[in-house]
């Protein structure tokens, strides 16, 4: 491929991926959240923010697991004094684990409605609030019509939004940027630490628009995520060094 042709799929590029509700980085919250090997799946191998992701969940286990996994998230997008919503009918959260992951419990704002109509319709206005840096939102189902709203919401207020949707009786296709299912992995004890290990999943991303899916084991260790398969090369590498 030629200088010329190379130039004219950049522009393509360039002009494209804006109207598939992904900005560049001096329009974007631009977030590392350590993990380049997640990363590395969106393009410009930029996490996206201000736009919609969606998980889904089976069982209760799914539900924490994708909580966790968001509250980490969380944790990068609003570390300068940001603030989120969390919308839903259960109320699961509790407020005081949150300083695991390095949030204040103040950070985060929770809103439990009656129902799910409710829900989506609270949703969509909050993600219309410029103020805030997050919104997260728990549903069992919602269309296309309904996310594509909730899409648009995003690209003109610039706040990202996380939907969990509980146990879908259809899996419809949704306007969301990406899909994930985050399930539960054994935790593990280190040395000097009682009761349950750092929290672990396995985070698929099922869906990712002008991206790559893929599959990895992830720990939260503390205050920030790892690859474990990744550790554990680095891990080897380290002790064939000093084997020789």
């Amino acid at each position: 491929m030629d200088g010329l042709a190379r130039d004219i799929i950049a522009r393509l590029q360039r002009d494209i991926l804006p109207l598939q509700g992904f900005k560049n980085a001096s329009h974007n919250l631009n977030i590392n959240i350590g993990l380049h090997s997640i990363e590395s799946s969106f393009p410009n191998s930029i996490f996206p923010t201000g736009c919609i992701h969606e998980f889904l969940t089976v069982s209760a286990e799914d539900i924490a697991a994708s909580c966790g996994f968001i509250t980490g998230l969380l944790s990068h997008l609003i570390q300068h004094n940001g603030v989120c919503i969390w919308i839903s009918t259960s109320g699961n959260i509790f407020p005081p684990a949150l300083k695991r992951f390095g949030i204040e419990p103040h950070q985060i704002i929770f809103i439990d409605s009656k129902n799910e109509k409710d829900v989506l319709w609270t949703i969509e206005e909050t993600l219309k609030c410029e103020r805030l840096t997050a919104v997260v939102g728990e549903v069992k189902a919602i269309g296309f019509t309904e996310s594509r709203r909730l899409q648009l919401a995003t690209e003109k207020s610039r706040v990202t939004g996380f939907i969990i949707r509980h146990n879908p009786r259809i899996l419809n296709s949704t306007a969301c940027i990406a899909r994930w299912r985050i399930t539960t992995l054994q935790s593990e004890l280190n040395d000097g630490m009682h009761g349950v290990g750092f929290p672990k999943w396995k985070v698929e991303l099922l869906k990712a628009r002008n991206g790559a899916t893929g599959s990895w084991k992830i720990e939260w260790l503390a205050d920030h995520f790892q690859n474990i398969e990744e550790n554990i090369f680095s891990i080897s590498l380290e002790q064939r060094r000093k084997t020789g």
